[in-house]
């Protein structure tokens, strides 16, 4: 399997924003999966240092599907700015990059 896929992290205010903008994801096959956690956050916001909870998601995409999965974000996403990060799966079981692919495909040129 010669596909490359990717992790995207993103975080969300709450657990509702996380697993609706997930759910439409998977639903588009543009992720296979997404792995929902709490987490907090310390971060700088307008000039001041911001403490709170949050929600982070890891999805699993094809690489070359970043863009519209990060333009996807942006469209559902009530941050500003939100964090939307691509790390690079360097490694992996072939079945697992298999399932990846396949779960992300949407049409006979995906397959």
């Amino acid at each position: 399997m010669n596909e490359e896929v990717s992790t995207v992290y993103v975080t969300f205010p709450d657990e509702r924003t996380a697993r609706n903008i997930s759910r439409s994801l998977v639903e588009r096959r543009l992720a296979a999966c997404s792995n929902i956690f709490a987490i907090g956050s310390v971060y700088w916001w307008n000039g001041e240092v911001e403490e709170g909870p949050e929600f982070a998601s890891l999805l699993k995409v094809r690489s070359k599907d970043f863009q519209a999965v990060a333009d996807a974000i942006r469209q559902m996403h009530p941050y500003e700015v939100p964090c939307i990060v691509r790390y690079d799966i360097a490694g992996g079981s072939e079945d697992y990059v298999r399932w990846i692919v396949e779960s992300t495909a949407r049409g006979p040129e995906d397959r």
